[in-house]
């Protein structure tokens, strides 16, 4: 994002706070709350200044790319960190697993976030959504040549396939959700079909991928649906606007489950020294105009229903079906699905 973007939407947002703040709970909130987050801070700080403007609570965080739940971890009671911030559904349940999160009772997010999105035992929630979606070649792949993710494994796709690692938390989440609709063993058939069709070693990000699409080294590739947007709109690094360009979107299974989902989201720690202040931050990040300017930030859909997206999203994305399945069953998955990930030498 451009400093011209970040000074735009600030004074945005310095126009609508008023309107987004929900009422708070009448309770005695702490002067700070304090988060470590796996997301990067520029895409929180308008909305954590105008929280803080209202509230006059300060906001800390800490961001890094790795490590954060061992670091809550090893400081055990003695943990500053009060919220989990996290860009997959993945590290949330990890820390769920080591018992590192409280479970957050709130019937203002319960409303607010649809029970897909949020943890079935309540200790995280969503905070935006994202689809894994299909890029394919606007040269060399007709519409209609792909509607699914089971369409991935046809044989006519041998060596024109491209994707990050399958150990990599976006596919294991992908995967996570193909056994819980398929099952084992068809999930496992599935990315048996799909490595015999790759055209190369997983490699790179998801920007990569569609990079590789442009170059003619596969047809069709997996990423997120936000990098599309990311690309698209990337002033500083211009070619990547021509590697947007040269794809098409496909939100895959709309003739039945709907496209997969995953999310970034949050989560209160089980030792957050200032829980309530915790608690308020999430019921504001989940407000309706809250949600419709971190969603528009990061290209990422709201994840509360009825929140306009981003004209660009829609312009270029549209309405899709959506795959309701819970999330929660879906991380359950994810231990299996990277097993079957080394079972299966997908990555070699």
């Amino acid at each position: 994002m451009s400093v011209m973007e970040t000074k735009s939407l600030s004074k945005v947002f310095a126009v609508t706070t008023l309107a987004a703040l929900t009422s708070l709970p009448q309770v005695s909130l702490a002067d700070e709350v304090n988060i470590y987050s796996y997301r990067q801070e520029f895409l929180l700080r308008p909305l954590l200044d105008a929280f803080k403007e209202q509230t006059d609570i300060d906001v800390n965080i800490i961001y890094a790319s790795k490590g954060l739940i061992e670091r809550i971890e090893n400081e055990g009671r003695n943990t500053p960190a009060d919220i989990l911030l996290t860009s997959d559904i993945g590290p949330l349940h990890d820390a769920k697993a080591r018992n590192l999160l409280a479970k957050i009772d709130s019937a203002e997010i319960n409303a607010n976030v649809p029970a897909q999105y949020r943890d079935e035992d309540g200790t995280w929630v969503g905070l935006t959504a994202r689809s894994r979606i299909i890029y394919t070649s606007k040269e060399r792949v007709s519409e209609g040549d792909i509607s699914s993710y089971e369409g991935l494994a046809d044989p006519k796709w041998a060596g024109r396939i491209c994707t990050r690692s399958g150990k990599h938390s976006y596919n294991l989440s992908l995967i996570g959700s193909l056994i819980e609709h398929k099952g084992e063993a068809e999930a496992q058939a599935w990315l048996e079909a799909v490595k015999a069709n790759l055209a190369r070693k997983p490699q790179g990000n998801d920007r990569a991928q569609v990079k590789a699409v442009m170059e003619g080294q596969c047809d069709v590739a997996l990423g997120n649906s936000y990098y599309f947007g990311a690309m698209l709109t990337n002033d500083k690094e211009p070619e990547q606007k021509e590697w947007a360009n040269s794809v098409n979107l496909l939100f895959p299974n709309q003739a039945n489950r709907g496209a997969h989902m995953n999310i970034s989201g949050a989560a209160i720690t089980a030792n957050a020294p200032n829980p309530e202040s915790a608690k308020a931050l999430l019921e504001f990040l989940t407000s309706e105009e809250a949600q419709r300017i971190y969603a528009e930030v990061n290209y990422e859909f709201p994840v509360r229903p009825g929140v306009a997206r981003s004209a660009l999203i829609n312009e270029y994305m549209g309405e899709f079906k959506a795959d309701e399945v819970s999330l929660t069953r879906v991380a359950a998955n994810r231990s299996a699905a990277a097993k079957m990930v080394d079972r299966v030498g997908f990555d070699n």
